[in-house]
């Protein structure tokens, strides 16, 4: 399972060093944000974007306006796995691979 997340997080970060490269740092983030759909999309993978992320107080769920940018097939790997992913991009850093990347992974080494 775990070198599925691999494989699927390898997938994603490649397409946004391919959107970084192209692109390079300084536009709009939301001009990054199309792109990175459009490469992910490209490479095969599900997205959903603006995923609604509700906070949980006292076992009641409030809309809090969180967002998550983009949600790529790893619900059912959560699911199963029980082990949370979080790969996060500042596409505005000079070098991505070097400034602009973190993979999370709770409970795990990134």
């Amino acid at each position: 399972m775990h070198e599925d997340l691999n494989t699927l997080t390898e997938t994603i970060i490649g397409a946004a060093l391919e959107v970084h490269h192209e692109l390079g740092p300084g536009l709009l983030g939301s001009a990054y944000d199309e792109c990175f759909a459009v490469e992910l999309t490209a490479r095969g993978l599900t997205i959903e974007r603006q995923k609604a992320l509700p906070v949980i107080y006292k076992n009641q769920r409030v809309d809090c306006g969180y967002r998550l940018d983009f949600v790529v097939e790893l619900l059912s790997y959560l699911r199963f796995a029980r082990c949370p992913v979080g790969l996060l991009f500042n596409f505005h850093a000079g070098y991505l691979t070097r400034d602009g990347l973190k993979r999370v992974m709770n409970g795990f080494p990134g």
